[in-house]
């Protein structure tokens, strides 16, 4: 992957402390007796990645490690990709500390090394096409890792979309139902919306994508609709709504998204980057003599 600027800048330190307690609360709420067998002594673990993908969530894995106490030390850069087995990291401390957020590291870093190369791989994939707009994620995120799961996306190239319910005001199926219609729906959140949200509708028919362009929907998403549908259906809304913004999503993967892209299409979202992404593999093994550097051979997986 090309060189990319520093996204860790985008997040804010008190909030990766506090990710990052929270989840070691979650794994160490009381006694730690691994920790009390191995004791304080200094130690240094390597981040070994064992499965070929992008790696992503450096903060995070630093966080971590800096809450119970320990550095880490990077011999590769986020975003770049890694084939197995390959030095990731080198972590040191306490082997009590190092052992303490071990699982919790690695569970985040698997995570988002999944997600980053899901999104690496979908983003590839469109740009063949030779398409230039957007490829982005969803709201389908995990209940509380929704910050490393966006950050992902980043990392491997793609668009996060919204962030959460206030970052864009989406009108979905059952928001328009539920309203009455189109012309309603979006009427009712332009009120409260003000000027500085957009209004996104989900459309299901060229009548509705038609309908939210006449109200002054800033973006018409075409749901569901098959790629042999979708594109005649772009190339009308864009033709009467030039200002618009398409997206297209809905059952579109890595696998297919080139024939869901197209010139009258400006994004395509994917839940499958963060819902179905899988992990990249990564263990830390405490290696007694650093300065020697031994071959990963000697390592036990």
């Amino acid at each position: 992957m090309a060189s990319q600027p520093n996204l860790s800048h985008l997040l804010p330190a008190a909030r990766l402390r506090q990710l990052a307690r929270d989840w070691l609360r979650e794994d160490a709420p009381a006694f730690d007796y691994g920790g009390y067998a191995v004791g304080d002594r200094q130690e240094c673990a390597v981040l070994l990645c064992k499965s070929p993908g992008v790696l992503a969530g450096f903060p995070f894995f630093e966080a971590i490690f800096a809450e119970v106490g320990c550095s880490v030390e990077w011999l590769q850069s986020e975003g770049a990709w890694a084939e197995p087995i390959s030095r990731v990291a080198e972590v040191r401390g306490p082997a009590k500390d190092i052992l303490l957020g071990e699982r919790v590291a690695l569970n985040c870093i698997g995570r988002c090394s999944g997600i980053a190369t899901s999104a690496a791989k979908a983003c590839q994939a469109a740009r063949e096409s030779g398409w230039h707009g957007e490829v982005a994620g969803t709201r389908k995120t995990t209940p509380g890792f929704r910050l490393p799961e966006k950050y992902a996306l980043l990392v491997g190239g793609a668009s996060c979309h919204r962030y959460d319910l206030g970052s864009l005001i989406m009108l979905k199926d059952n928001h328009v139902w539920a309203s009455g219609g189109v012309t309603q729906a979006i009427r009712s959140a332009r009120r409260v919306g003000g000027f500085a949200l957009k209004v996104e509708v989900e459309c299901r028919s060229l009548e509705e994508a038609l309908e939210a362009g006449e109200c002054g929907a800033d973006i018409i998403m075409l749901d569901n609709f098959a790629p042999q549908d979708l594109h005649p259906t772009a190339s009308t809304v864009k033709a009467s709504f030039p200002r618009a913004t398409v997206e297209a999503s809905g059952g579109i993967t890595e696998d297919n998204v080139a024939q869901f892209v197209g010139p009258n299409v400006d994004v395509v979202s994917l839940g499958c980057l963060t819902q179905s992404a899988r992990a990249v593999d990564f263990s830390l093994k405490i290696c007694r003599d650093p300065a020697s550097k031994p071959p990963l051979r000697n390592f036990v997986f």
